[in-house]
């Protein structure tokens, strides 16, 4: 049972986004690892955090402008990771 529970919280954290966490000069940041078992883009985590990022700027009346996007594939034993930088236009 503790097994389940300790690979229940890694799961968890595993796929946790930081929210979107403002920056300087109108520019936000989210970033969020991927929970991806394998090799490969973690690419469900970058449709994720644009979709974070749309949500966030819709409540503005805007549209997301990428200022710059950091993706890390998984490995063996390194899970994926995407930074987005961002402004609302």
């Amino acid at each position: 049972m503790k097994n389940i529970l300790v690979l229940f919280t890694l799961f968890l954290t595993a796929c946790s986004s930081t929210g979107v966490i403002p920056m300087d000069d109108g520019i936000y940041m989210i970033a969020k690892r991927s929970a991806q078992v394998g090799f490969g883009p973690p690419d469900g985590v970058k449709a994720d955090v644009y979709i974070e990022a749309n949500q966030f700027c819709d409540k503005k009346n805007k549209k997301v402008k990428t200022v710059k996007l950091d993706m890390t594939n998984s490995g063996f034993a390194k899970p994926g990771n995407v930074s987005l930088e961002f402004k609302c236009e």
